[in-house]
């Protein structure tokens, strides 16, 4: 059992399948395992989920790549968070921002306790952060002048999944990249697997096998039987309807966010690339029929989309099953991206998983069999908080609206909530959410990210929040705080360039000439 760990076998290509391949390389490099990825000539990469969250800088700094030679190769674009239209059903103006950059002194000092008792209109993330304001002004996040994967306010991407992938496998050059359908699992007496075998008749052997197939799950799931835990009481989403849209002139503004607007039965994505948008409209099929979900989706695409001929647009219907493996790593098999689980693509957690899933395989790097135990109990743990705070925090987005269709009431259904958000909600009825409400150093949605959904969808709790928001130094401070942040605003909406503004400079300047920081 204690065999060392000297070759670690990627089943699977796409986004998940490189950017495990060029991760575990990169910390392999020392030790001098090998690593081989394997993938099917015969399947597209699905990929739905082109948005990305602020761990993707230090992902594509990790593997080498710099950022304009990024930008430039997969159409890429600035995002600095969500904007959500018509999501709380509330009257007046139903929209509100999610933006990546942490209010304000965040780490001493709760803004949404002094926001709540000052009675203030204007929207929570405006008060507390300029980067709200930015986003609707469709800024870039920094100057042309400011270095790679630098900020003046936090960031993320939009990317081509298909072209993404490409790029990663380019620079995998410590990889051995291998064609060929997996037609056979030969495993070990112990039960690991021993060897893929493709259809080329060649034998693969490996120490580690990651499963990179997608929502097959060949090895995860087909061969070790690992059951998919279904999401589907929580998260109803179970189909999505996508398409690329050109832009109607080369010159067209690009959205620095993501665009989700509601629907009668789930919502529509819309993320500006540097040459197209890519729109989808997630729904659950137990809510609407296909034909009514394809007219609403076209609908939508021809009411934003001026000046462009839509008439022949390929749209493409994508069923998935919303939830994540029971084990994400049994045995010498460890399921990363589709394979370990998928639910709808809100707030970008995918890639982000996907990430942390090739961090944690090479930063807990097993040397030998034996230490594989352990840290598959440490990864299996981590994912598994992970997969609950994301099916936690998607439905928030869902719980408070007050949207009349049959979708969204069985949404706000409290029998529809995790019981981790039950609690929460209770909880929140008297204090406002914060450090103590997402504890972990490593949680991809922050409790500000709580406050921001929370209070831009218009939860109100039930007390006096005047009775909560003493001393008065902390109340002074915060009121500086608002000023503040409006002034800052001003300032750096005079300075930031338009998203397509900054990305057209970064293409056009000199290939090599901006490397990552060292």
């Amino acid at each position: 059992m204690n065999r060392a760990i000297r070759k670690v076998v990627i089943v699977g290509g796409g986004t998940a399948g490189w950017i495990t391949a060029n991760v575990v390389a990169a910390g392999c490099r020392r030790t001098g395992c090998e690593v081989a990825l394997v993938e099917s000539p015969d399947i597209p990469t699905i990929g739905v989920g082109e948005g990305t969250w602020p761990s993707m800088r230090q992902t594509l700094r990790r593997i080498g790549l710099s950022e304009a030679e990024f930008v430039r190769a997969c159409s890429a674009s600035f995002k600095q968070g969500t904007r959500f239209f018509g999501w709380s059903g509330r009257k007046g103006r139903d929209e509100y921002c999610h933006p990546f950059s942490l209010p304000v002194e965040y780490a001493s000092l709760n803004p949404a306790t002094y926001w709540l008792a000052s009675g203030s209109k204007t929207p929570f993330a405006e008060l507390v952060t300029p980067q709200a304001r930015l986003i609707e002004l469709g800024l870039a996040p920094k100057q042309v002048t400011t270095p790679e994967y630098a900020f003046a306010y936090n960031y993320a991407y939009h990317l081509d999944a298909g072209r993404f992938a490409s790029l990663l496998q380019r620079k995998a050059v410590d990889v051995a990249h291998i064609v060929g359908n997996v037609e056979q699992i030969d495993p070990s007496p112990d039960g690991d697997i021993a060897a893929v075998v493709l259809d080329t008749g060649r034998r693969l052997e490996g120490d580690l096998f990651v499963d990179c197939t997608g929502q097959r799950a060949l090895l995860i799931g087909g061969h070790y039987g690992v059951r998919l835990v279904s999401a589907k009481d929580w998260l109803f989403n179970d189909r999505a309807i996508a398409v690329q849209v050109p832009y109607a002139r080369p010159d067209a503004p690009i959205a620095s966010a993501t665009y989700a607007t509601a629907q009668p039965a789930g919502w529509i994505w819309d993320i500006g690339l540097q040459s197209r948008r890519g729109i989808g409209y997630v729904h659950s099929s137990a809510h609407v029929d296909p034909e009514t979900a394809l007219a609403t989706v076209r609908g939508y695409v021809e009411r934003t989309s001026p000046g462009v001929d839509v008439g022949g647009l390929s749209y493409r219907t994508i069923p998935f099953e919303p939830g994540y493996r029971a084990v994400f790593w049994h045995r010498n098999c460890v399921a990363v991206g589709l394979s370990a689980g998928f639910v709808e693509p809100l707030e970008a957690s995918a890639l982000a998983l996907i990430e942390q899933s090739a961090a944690m395989i090479a930063e807990q790097f097993p040397r030998d069999r034996g230490i594989m135990e352990v840290a598959a109990k440490r990864f299996n743990a981590k994912m598994h908080h992970h997969w609950e705070r994301i099916v936690e925090f998607l439905k928030l987005h869902y719980a408070t609206s007050v949207r009349d269709d049959d979708y969204w009431r069985d949404n706000r259904a409290p029998r529809s909530f995790p019981e981790s958000l039950r609690d929460k909600l209770t909880l929140w009825q008297q204090q406002t959410p914060w450090h103590d409400d997402a504890p972990r150093v490593d949680e991809l949605f922050p409790s500000a990210s709580y406050q921001y959904v929370l209070y831009g969808m218009g939860f109100r709790p039930g007390f006096d929040v005047r009775d909560r928001s003493s001393p008065d130094d902390l109340s002074a401070r915060a009121d500086r705080l608002f000023h503040d942040t409006r002034l800052r605003t001003e300032q750096a909406a005079k300075v930031l360039p338009d998203n397509r503004s900054l990305l057209c400079s970064i293409v056009q300047r000199r290939a090599g000439a901006s490397q990552p920081d060292k």
